[in-house]
């Protein structure tokens, strides 16, 4: 079993603890989630799939929730960064 999990966040490779959540990574990769119509960065908020402020891309799928998903070998995430 594997100790750690590599994947892209935006192009950048980031590794994470085997277990850990997207949200993670991206917050690992020095990255915002997402953009409000404003233009403010985002994140998690609430940490368990309700508020939706935590949504990237995830293997070209959109609208995923970081906070709810675990980390997969090779995964490429996109935020809106």
């Amino acid at each position: 079993m594997h100790n750690e999990i590599a994947l892209t966040v935006n192009g950048t490779r980031v590794v994470v603890p085997s277990g850990a959540t997207v949200a993670v990574a991206v917050t690992l990769a020095g990255q915002a989630c997402r953009k409000s119509a404003s233009g403010e960065p985002r994140g998690p908020l609430c940490g368990m799939g309700i508020c939706f402020e935590c949504r990237v891309a995830i293997n070209g799928q959109p609208h995923c929730r970081s906070c709810q998903a675990i980390c997969q070998e090779g995964m490429d995430v996109r935020t809106s960064e």
